[in-house]
């Protein structure tokens, strides 16, 4: 009997892996590749998918299938975009204030980037900085009726 494309590959129990570590992220291993990349603090649906491209690994694999070599791959081509042709529009930091490069911020390096961008606005009394520090909206909405905050006391009627 012929095996056809859409036959179910059954893979070895010591080769799958339930929960996997990438990224200092927990990623189930029953996910599809593309969509559990995308769970990664600093990597979209859309950039997962170029990564997977690039790194020559088939999207419809699941998370717990892959093997530390295709995991090292992704993890280069993270460290170095540039090197591996990722363009420049899908990178989530873009000329960076202290080197001026353009990087791929992952997981704890988003995070930090991001606090010391908030903690430079604020010490230089910026507009959006002092707004983030009061909590109020940062990009010009409105705040007359929205974006209120507390516990709400309603409408008390008086006794007749």
């Amino acid at each position: 009997m012929a095996e056809s494309k859409s036959a179910i590959k059954l893979v070895e129990e010591g080769q799958f892996v339930h929960v996997l570590r990438i990224f200092n992220s927990n990623i189930k291993g029953t996910m599809k590749v593309g969509f559990a990349l995308g769970i990664i603090k600093g990597i979209g649906l859309r950039l997962a998918h170029v990564l997977l491209k690039v790194a020559r690994i088939d999207p419809s694999k699941r998370a717990g299938e892959l093997t530390q070599e295709e995991v090292n791959r992704l993890n280069e081509i993270v460290v170095d975009p540039e090197g591996h042709s990722i363009p420049s529009w899908l990178y989530n930091r873009k000329r960076d204030r202290k080197e001026g490069k353009n990087y791929i911020l992952v997981s704890n390096n988003w995070d930090t980037k991001l606090r010391e961008d908030l903690e430079r606005m604020r010490k230089i009394r910026l507009h959006r900085g002092l707004r983030h520090v009061w909590g109020l909206k940062v990009r010009g909405q409105h705040t007359c009726s929205t974006g209120r905050t507390g516990t709400t006391i309603g409408y008390v009627r008086q006794k007749k």
